[in-house]
């Protein structure tokens, strides 16, 4: 069995057969980067290595996201019978969003590319191909083990791109306006002042706002910020990392939430919503009140969703169906009532301004977003 006609397939699913990409697409091996991953279970995520190479490629060529780090343990490092507990901490992203994400930097074969996030290394891959000479990637990743491997990986196939370790929010490794393109595989609340030093007059930048799923496109101007606008696509992706995982995060919060009388109790006025799923919603939410935390679940008819923040604020709203619910919010600010004024501004406009807003960054990395009267600052 070969790989081949997978590659082919995955390339005839993800890109159209015009398309620019279809080639880097088909003609990457995307199963060398991933020779196994997490999967999620009830108790914890399970190591999955798959027992011949059908079963690998079937994984593997599929448009889909694969876990390869969850909280500072690589599936290359773990065995059989492994449970990890925490936060994913990398993983192999969907082809189709990591096309879309370079389709958005409108990327021409003799450009530059900063790649954020190398990730499995398959990104920096596809890039690699698709421009005229594979050094004109720079892809940098804040964990040295993945950027060995894909180091590694890339020059099994004979891409060589340079690859650093790196925080990214910090100092990187090329000139200042030396790039003509920077997209983003990780998440951040606001521009990395870094990011737009290292892009050229004109340059575009690509990336995603952390706790939201909006996607951002910005133009470098000649003050050293940019101006872009949120897009229509949506995209969501971990949030860029300092260290070997994630700071602690609020379970206990939300085992109050979930189980004490609130310092409130009060009806909502809306039935009870997963926020998760509702992505708008949730997008412009934490825009106006980030670090919310977010759980939901259903016990038969009855939906219950809690809320949490660091600051020690939580809420929960419990009822039946679309009934209204019983609120309960505890903490220095009340939660679930932040979510019901957009809910609130949402029927009373018929849409949220935060998709398709004007977005204007400052050259260190401040970021305006507006549209229309509504417009919010970045924190």
């Amino acid at each position: 069995m070969t790989w081949q006609p997978h590659a082919a397939a995955l390339a005839a699913h993800v890109t159209h057969r015009t398309s620019r990409w279809h080639g880097p697409v088909a003609h990457t091996p995307r199963h060398l980067f991933i020779p196994q991953w997490w999967e999620a279970t009830d108790d914890g995520w399970a190591l999955h290595r798959p027992e011949d190479d059908a079963e690998w490629f079937e994984a593997t060529y599929r448009d889909r996201s694969l876990v390869t780090r969850v909280g500072a343990l690589h599936a290359d490092h773990a065995t059989p019978g492994n449970r990890q507990a925490g936060r994913p901490t990398s993983s192999a992203t969907l082809p189709r969003l990591v096309i879309d994400m370079h389709r958005h930097a409108l990327i021409d074969e003799g450009d530059s590319l900063l790649y954020v996030g190398t990730g499995s290394g398959y990104g920096t891959a596809l890039a690699a191909r698709y421009l005229a000479h594979p050094e004109q990637v720079t892809s940098v990743d804040v964990d040295p083990y993945l950027v060995a491997a894909a180091r590694d990986r890339l020059d099994d196939i004979g891409l060589r791109p340079r690859v650093e370790t790196v925080d990214a929010t910090g100092p990187l490794p090329v000139e200042p306006g030396s790039v003509d393109r920077v997209v983003a595989m990780v998440s951040v609340r606001t521009v990395p002042q870094s990011w737009l030093d290292a892009l050229c007059t004109g340059g575009r930048l690509v990336t995603t706002i952390a706790g939201t799923s909006l996607l951002v496109t910005a133009e470098k101007d000649q003050d050293g910020g940019a101006t872009g606008r949120v897009e229509w696509d949506r995209a969501g992706f971990m949030v860029a990392r300092h260290g070997e995982d994630y700071p602690p995060g609020l379970d206990t919060l939300l085992d109050t939430a979930r189980t004490q009388d609130g310092e409130d109790v009060t009806t909502g006025p809306y039935p009870v919503v997963d926020v998760g799923q509702a992505w708008d919603l949730d997008s412009m939410l934490s825009v106006t009140a980030p670090g919310i935390v977010h759980r939901y679940h259903e016990d038969g008819e009855k939906r219950i969703a809690l809320m949490a923040h660091a600051d020690g604020s939580w809420a929960r709203a419990a009822a039946a169906g679309d009934h209204r619910p019983t609120v309960h919010q505890g903490g220095p600010r009340r939660l679930w009532d932040l979510l019901d004024q957009v809910r609130s501004y949402w029927l009373a406009t018929g849409e949220l301004p935060v998709r398709g807003a004007r977005v204007f960054i400052k050259p260190d990395g401040r970021t305006v977003l507006a549209r229309g009267k509504w417009h919010t600052k970045l924190t």
